[in-house]
């Protein structure tokens, strides 16, 4: 049975120094996997990485919270236990269309992002406003470029599913974005993820589908045709892994979850997002 892992960041420090046993282990068990950088240094590296390896690919964008110099503890993420959470720094970084669109000409590079609006996670002390703007007019370069080179979109959202679908809908009506893409890591509602469908988009879960009750819901409401599992490695461990750092093998986790949200078999569930994977990124 094979299975892809559509979003990991399986070449962030987190794997500092075990990476390549990471990354054969779960090629070792039939997971392909997109590893998505976050801002330029990242994107870089996700292709370096991907290059190496037969089944993995990669997606160049910056982070919404990589738009702003913040500093924040990952606990909702990964929670503090044996492995301590580090404290995550963000410098300010603004989208170089230029440099990005030279990451593109990679023969591994599938898509461009994460990208998206985050409107949980703003700095106190920050105008509001002014960081929500720096993040449209960030999201917008992605798109432009997007359009240009005719790749998908993967899109990061939080707290903010009706301006990014208004924003999506936007550019796909003016004919724009002819790649379309996926919402990554959903958390919305079934009204919120059937917007996203109707435009053309696809929805793809991660971990917290293995536990989330209203999550599994949304799951369960939602056509198997349109749906993509990840793990968002290192962060998010599906249940029975939780509390451990991530590793992108273990999407298996939330197939088996989504396959028995929808009563059929797991290897249904990999076989259909399998595919899904590979007709949104052109794989």
């Amino acid at each position: 049975m094979e299975l892809f892992d559509s979003h990991c960041h399986v070449h962030f420090n987190a794997y500092k120094d075990d990476m390549d046993e990471v990354i054969t282990r779960t090629l070792d068990k039939g997971v392909f996997m997109i590893t998505v950088g976050t801002q330029q240094d990242t994107s870089r590296m996700a292709l370096e990485v991907a290059e190496r390896y037969e089944g993995m690919w990669a997606a160049v964008g910056l982070h919404p919270n990589h738009t702003v110099e913040q500093s924040f503890w990952d606990d909702d993420e990964l929670p503090v236990g044996e492995q301590v959470t580090p404290k995550i720094k963000t410098r300010s970084e603004t989208f170089d269309t230029d440099y990005y669109r030279e990451l593109t000409k990679h023969p591994k590079c599938v898509a461009i992002g994460e990208t998206g609006l985050d409107y949980y996670r703003i700095p106190e002390g920050l105008n509001r406003q002014e960081v929500i703007d720096k993040q449209v007019v960030t999201v917008r370069a992605h798109f432009d470029l997007a359009t240009e080179v005719g790749l998908p979109v993967v899109i990061h959202c939080r707290d903010a599913y009706g301006p990014q679908a208004d924003m999506i809908k936007e550019y796909v009506d003016a004919g724009k974005l002819p790649g379309l893409g996926v919402i990554h890591c959903f958390t919305g509602t079934e009204a919120e993820a059937k917007r996203f469908i109707d435009i053309g988009f696809y929805i793809s879960f991660s971990g917290i589908v293995t536990f989330s009750k209203e999550l599994q819901q949304v799951a369960k409401a939602l056509p198997l045709d349109r749906l993509l599992v990840e793990t968002d490695s290192p962060y998010l461990s599906p249940v029975p892994e939780r509390g451990k750092r991530n590793e992108p093998w273990k999407v298996e986790y939330v197939a088996a979850k989504i396959a028995e949200l929808h009563g059929v078999s797991v290897e249904k569930v990999a076989e259909i997002t399998v595919q899904n994977t590979k007709d949104v990124f052109k794989i």
